[in-house]
């Protein structure tokens, strides 16, 4: 990596632009209907031809064209049930005590056999289900209803039960008649499709041809899963989701792979990926230094760029390109802004290229249970989860910005803030549009302070066959959804400070606790510091940090436990890194290892995952509250007895956790 002249070349290059202040801005940066304007006028959006298949290959296509019965379903006059075929009239007035009797042919009925018998008036012939009624019959009585009867060496039916013309039996077209269009184009064939084109016949269809969409990663700091990850590099998700996206909307995803930051080897990639019927890359459209799709891209065919910079977010930096009729969109790095925009600009495009129709999806209103800020002059798009409270649907921002990987998957809608909009007030009512076609409703929900002891309870929930929604919003976010009567299960380790003892002094009337485990909190730092050498509790610890003005801090969020330890331990210093508030012990950690940070406070559990030096500083208590009104349901008496559980409680203690 050393002798590498491209990275040598890149790296001057962008020490000069920053010496110089140089970065180019964007184009315009222009509302989401414009760019959307723009860029389908350049686009033929219908589908892409057509081809024929065989029917066991046509799973999840998309017919090309209408689908025409040729033949009547079923095919012939059938019987439903096992009985005896007859004429209706000779079995009125039937009953139990009043039987009715006819005599019977001596041809046995069954599928696949046509009757070589008619059913004169007075005569009847047995029939099994799905076999043909022969001529002169009308009904089918059920064998159950009947019974035969040997006299003088003739056979009777005694009927005990009188039916009506027509009973019992399925008369041929009545499934689907000949000349009848069965399934039209545009239908994507599920099995139910499948099964219709196989009950009258059909043995291949046509169906639209499946667009190859090209996928490229772009940047020398992506690396493919599976491969080692060096520090300040990241695992490709990006070519993953929008790969798995775009097979959802059924096209074919062609992974290209990841091309470095070498504007001849990206040129060289684009011109392959050409080839195909749309192109997608991620990263590389910010217009900054070292940013190069955008500048490959500004080189393509009629018309070239139509649109880069687009007043969303997330999403700002997307960047929409037309070639000779193909789409070519630079999507921006950042997953869910990858993810987003691909949905807002490429999904309609890529549904109308595969024969959908345009997506529908529902709408549902919620309460936002707390205040949001928004960017004036974006339209913003923000993630959230919905959980069913006693006052209806809340929406939870997911809130961890637009670089997650896993904010898209938890998510069940978003709400969209109007570019004119500043704030958004708690309590506000509104429209969530859903990401899935309906809402699937959580069996329990679960709001609170994260855990990996929770992580193992989740999990062990789901194999049990719940569906949990947890969300992660700290302890006292967790309390206060509690209270509203938001959640079923509020995950808490919140210290009172007067009396110095954890969660039971917040309850209210209206809220239990099932008491958890313990975890043990304290100071986290690298063990090749020597600052911390020969420290034996933690407010030696924090003297030494505090007496070195480079010694920085992994803070947490306000509303945590953790941050109430830290504030009583700090009082009113306020060491570098205090600002920056991380939302979670693995994240104080992480920063702790990696050098970002020198110190916080986190569990023994992560710090050993970290391989980082740990300073007892108390137990803490992380527990459950369980509003009243809902500590009956199933879901939560699964998860306090799953709690209770000798095996679960053996997890636990694995995992570091005292109970």
């Amino acid at each position: 990596m050393t002798n590498d002249p491209h990275r040598a070349a890149r790296a001057a290059a962008t020490t000069a632009a920053a010496a110089d202040g140089r970065q180019t801005q964007f184009l315009t940066v222009i509302t989401r209907d414009e760019a959307t304007a723009r860029f389908r006028r350049h686009l033929t959006l219908q589908p892409l031809g057509a081809e024929r298949v065989p029917l066991q290959h046509a799973l999840e296509r998309v017919l090309a064209e209408d689908v025409i019965a040729g033949v009547d379903v079923p095919g012939f006059d059938r019987s439903n049930v096992d009985g005896f075929a007859l004429q209706a009239a000779d079995s009125f007035g039937a009953s139990e005590e009043d039987v009715r009797s006819v005599q019977l042919n001596a041809e046995v009925l069954t599928p696949g056999v046509v009757p070589a018998q008619s059913v004169d008036s007075g005569r009847a012939s047995v029939i099994a289900t799905g076999a043909m009624l022969p001529r002169g019959a009308d009904a089918v009585v059920m064998v159950e209803h009947t019974e035969v009867v040997d006299t003088d060496g003739a056979r009777t039916v005694q009927i005990g039960r009188a039916v009506s013309a027509g009973e019992n039996v399925s008369y041929a077209g009545t499934d689907i008649a000949r000349g009848e269009t069965v399934l039209r184009a545009g239908q994507r064939l599920t099995s139910r499709e499948i099964g219709v084109l196989a009950a009258i016949g059909v043995a291949d269809v046509a169906v639209c041809r499946k667009p190859r969409v090209a996928i490229l990663s772009t940047g020398d700091e992506i690396v493919p899963p599976g491969a080692p990850l060096p520090l300040g590099a990241i695992y490709d998700s990006n070519a993953a989701i929008v790969g798995a996206a775009v097979a959802e909307l059924g096209c074919e995803p062609v992974q290209l792979g990841v091309v470095r930051d070498d504007e001849a080897a990206l040129q060289a990639a684009l011109e392959q990926a050409l080839q195909h019927d749309a192109v997608l890359l991620s990263g590389g459209t910010s217009k900054g230094a070292g940013d190069l799709s955008y500048r490959v891209a500004s080189r393509l065919g009629e018309p070239g760029i139509v649109a880069h910079g687009v007043a969303l977010k997330p999403g700002k930096p997307i960047c929409l390109a037309v070639s000779h009729g193909k789409p070519v969109v630079i999507l921006p790095g950042f997953p869910t802004s990858a993810i987003f925009t691909f949905h807002e600009f490429v999904a309609p495009v890529l549904r109308a290229f595969a024969g959908l129709p345009p997506e529908r999806r529902e709408t549902v209103s919620a309460t936002l249970p707390m205040r949001i800020n928004s960017e004036r002059g974006r339209t913003e798009y923000l993630l959230v989860g919905l959980v069913q409270g006693d006052a209806g649907l809340s929406a939870y921002p997911m809130g961890k910005g637009s670089g997650s990987v896993t904010t898209f998957s938890g998510a069940d809608g978003f709400i969209t803030i109007d570019q004119h909009t500043e704030i958004v007030d708690a309590g506000s009512v509104v429209p969530v549009q859903l990401l899935a076609q309906r809402l699937e409703p959580a069996d329990l929900v679960i709001i609170g302070s994260h855990c990996v002891g929770l992580d193992a309870l989740v999990g062990r929930l789901i194999r049990q066959g719940l569906r949990p929604k947890l969300l992660t919003v700290g302890s006292m976010g967790g309390l206060n959804a509690a209270k509203r009567g938001e959640c079923d299960i509020a995950s808490v380790h919140l210290m009172d400070p007067a009396s110095g003892e954890y969660n039971r002094p917040l309850l209210t009337e209206a809220l239990t606790l099932v008491p958890g485990y313990r975890r043990l909190q304290g100071l986290v730092f690298r063990r090749d510091d020597a600052r911390f050498a020969g420290c034996k509790t933690v407010q030696a610890a924090v003297a030494a940090a505090l007496a070195d003005p480079q010694c920085t801090m992994a803070n947490r969020n306000a509303g945590s436990g953790t941050r109430v330890l830290i504030d009583q331990l700090l009082g009113t210093q306020r060491p570098p890194g205090h600002g920056v508030q991380n939302k979670s012990h693995n994240a104080v950690a992480a920063a702790v290892h990696q050098r970002r940070a020198d110190w916080g406070i986190a569990i023994d559990t992560v710090a050993r995952q970290y391989g980082l030096g740990f300073i007892a500083l108390q137990e803490e208590h992380y527990d459950f509250v369980v509003p009243k009104a809902r500590a009956q349901r199933p879901a939560v008496r699964a998860f306090v007895a799953l709690l209770a559980e000798p095996q679960m409680r053996q997890r636990l203690t694995e995992l570091g956790f005292a109970l």
